[in-house]
């Protein structure tokens, strides 16, 4: 069962690994992402980051598809994280567990032209690509998409954002 999607560019980091995954209590955290499943060393540097006693996958999000659709996920907490909207939607649209996205850091670090990102909150900087699909995850009504970088900050609903 996946407890949470996260959108967080930064994958894993002090929040994620220590205020989240307690506030979770998933012992498993899955980072769906492309590029990291391809890269040995940002591998060991995401391995690194994990708090001692949890269990680490580093997938391609095709890979980690698969294996949350597995029936023996099903019986796991899982904390999911993957640095892009566009990767959760992705999830979120072929895996019919999903409940909660929260797209809490995105846009700081992205490649794309400054001038064309749409800031919806200080941690949300969109470019056109992960605004629409930020669009398409609001339209999933399986899922609540909201924005949370702490779990003490209060939720703020993605559509809201969107306005």
């Amino acid at each position: 069962m996946i407890t949470q999607i996260r959108v967080d560019d930064r994958l894993i980091h002090g929040q994620v690994a220590v205020v989240w995954t307690k506030e979770l209590n998933a012992p498993l955290l899955v980072v769906a992402n492309d590029e990291a499943a391809a890269n040995e060393i940002t591998q060991m540097t995401l391995k690194m980051a994990v708090p001692n006693g949890m269990k680490l996958l580093i997938r391609s999000v095709e890979d980690a598809i698969a294996v949350f659709n597995d029936p023996r996920a099903q019986d796991k907490r899982i904390f999911v994280i993957v640095n892009t909207i566009r990767d959760a939607t992705e999830i979120a649209k072929k895996v019919p567990s999903v409940e909660t996205v929260n797209v809490a850091n995105v846009g700081r670090f992205d490649k794309s032209d400054p001038a064309s990102k749409v800031k919806l909150a200080s941690s949300l900087l969109l470019n056109p690509d992960e605004l629409e699909a930020a669009k398409e995850l609001v339209s999933l009504s399986h899922v609540e998409a909201y924005n949370q970088v702490l779990p003490t900050n209060t939720k703020v609903s993605l559509a809201q954002l969107l306005g």
